[in-house]
């Protein structure tokens, strides 16, 4: 199995690299701009990432929930809370959903207290996390990010 190891700024609050690939941030340093060689997009607001790379993402019709990744479906639970599927890769959850284990053939793990994503496995025989799984896994470890950010402040206003 092939192990890809995340790591984080010297605080441990940003991902830095993902294997070999380096994230680049804005200058005030709290959005990432380049996975790699990929150009990451945003809004004119800079809220909502539009892109990575030529991979377009779509949102629904709110404008809160990406609903594609560039021609990939992007799939809901019920309730629409958690992502289950972006295109041909399955999402699956551990403790009560709260924590993303697998996306497709990447098996995610996570840091002692299980605050983090720590480290992928690939578990299908692949031999390298190719473009496509790099983009996937930056999206949906982006997208949790970003729900449970907007989960805290929300929480932290009423």
């Amino acid at each position: 199995m092939v192990t890809i190891d995340l790591h984080y700024d010297r605080w441990g609050s940003r991902l830095a690299r993902i294997g070999d690939t380096p994230l680049t941030y804005d200058r005030l340093g709290s959005r990432p701009r380049a996975l790699g060689n990929y150009a990451l997009d945003y809004d004119m607001l800079g809220s909502r990432l539009k892109s990575i790379g030529d991979a377009e993402i779509t949102y629904d019709r709110l404008g809160s929930r990406p609903s594609a990744l560039g021609t990939w479906p992007v799939e809901y639970d019920r309730l629409g809370s958690r992502m289950n599927r972006v295109g041909p890769y399955d999402l699956a959850y551990r403790m009560l959903g709260s924590r993303i284990d697998t996306i497709g053939p990447m098996r995610i793990h996570h840091d002692r207290l299980g605050s983090r994503p720590k480290r992928v496995e690939l578990t299908d025989g692949t031999a390298r996390l190719n473009d496509e799984l790099l983009i996937t896994l930056f999206f949906v470890l982006d997208h949790i990010r970003r729900s449970h950010e907007s989960s805290s402040s929300a929480g932290g206003n009423s």
